[in-house]
């Protein structure tokens, strides 16, 4: 046999072999797929245009949300402005908002105005604390205990009607023209709306919820750590909120008498001296102090009570 003959015999199989080969031959996923291509689809990229539309959008929901609630505001002060110099009021008694506004800021340049104010926010705040430690207490003591509630319930209706500016004559009497009585009136007065609504609170807690409370052998202190203090939280700063207002109402009035310093005092020290502009700066204090406060306690009372659905959602 020849070297070509061989050579042609052994390139030469049969149709069984040729079946066979191609029966066990195998794909190579090496080939099919390449090493670095990724196993799942990559995330698109957010649309730069898409997202400064909703910046855009969201910047124009706050300002419109902003101009609707400001906007009573900024036509009562175009009112004071414009109703002055129209000749509508007595400007002496009312002057224009401008000239008020620059009354505050030469109150504020040479420091009077923080001095006063700094003043009547220590007296305010150490008589609103001092109520909320007294109040809330012995407002779950009188709502949960009935009998505390049958003994002291008609010492509470003598009180909680009596106004707090009727008594000031027998605090100065009582506790001198100091700090003492300025701070024991605040108390005084903040005292009731925060005990009642404290005690209204304990009383009108849900009863299926003290049901199974007590179905679940929970002790008074636990008891009043997981339901009633939750749920007493929405009304209980109702009279917080009020006690908050009144803490500042009361104390200007308290000011005006035998004091030295604070907001009361320079209103009322103002208007002896018939400097109405300052009289008038110190008002517009009084009322951005209240605002301020309100909002802060509005804002601790979500904290508290975040687990509360809102009607929004």
């Amino acid at each position: 046999m020849s070297l070509t003959t061989g050579t042609s015999t052994e390139a030469t199989h049969s149709p069984g072999q040729a079946s066979l080969a191609e029966g066990i031959r195998t794909p190579t996923p090496s080939s099919a797929v390449p090493p670095s291509a990724p196993l799942t689809k990559p995330r698109p990229v957010p649309d730069r245009e898409a997202r400064a539309h909703r910046a855009a959008h969201r910047l124009l929901s706050l300002l419109s949300a902003g101009a609707t609630k400001s906007a009573a505001i900024v036509a009562l002060l175009v009112l004071w402005e414009t109703a002055p110099r129209l000749g509508l009021v007595d400007r002496t008694f009312l002057p224009p908002f401008s000239e008020v506004a620059a009354a505050w800021w030469a109150l504020a340049a040479d420091g009077q105005l923080a001095d006063n104010t700094y003043a009547s926010l220590v007296r305010s705040f150490s008589g609103f604390g001092l109520a909320l430690a007294v109040a809330v207490p012995l407002g779950l003591l009188i709502g949960w205990y009935r009998p505390v509630a049958a003994l002291l319930g008609p010492l509470l209706e003598v009180f909680r009607n009596t106004a707090a500016l009727a008594l000031l004559p027998v605090f100065v009497l009582l506790l001198g023209i100091g700090e003492t009585s300025k701070i024991s009136i605040v108390v005084y007065a903040c005292t009731w709306p925060i005990l009642l609504n404290t005690i209204s609170a304990v009383r009108h807690v849900d009863p299926t919820l003290l049901k199974l409370a007590k179905s679940m052998d929970l002790s008074t202190p636990r008891l009043f750590q997981k339901v009633i203090l939750p749920s007493a939280v929405p009304v209980m700063f109702t009279g917080v909120r009020l006690a908050g207002a009144v803490s500042i109402l009361v104390l200007v009035a308290a000011e005006m008498i035998g004091a030295k310093a604070g907001l009361g005092y320079l209103i009322n020290a103002s208007q002896f001296n018939f400097a109405i502009p300052q009289m008038y700066a110190g008002i517009i204090t009084i009322s951005a102090i209240g605002v301020t406060f309100n909002q802060l306690l509005v804002a601790v009372e979500r904290r508290l009570s975040s687990w509360r659905v809102s009607a929004d959602d």
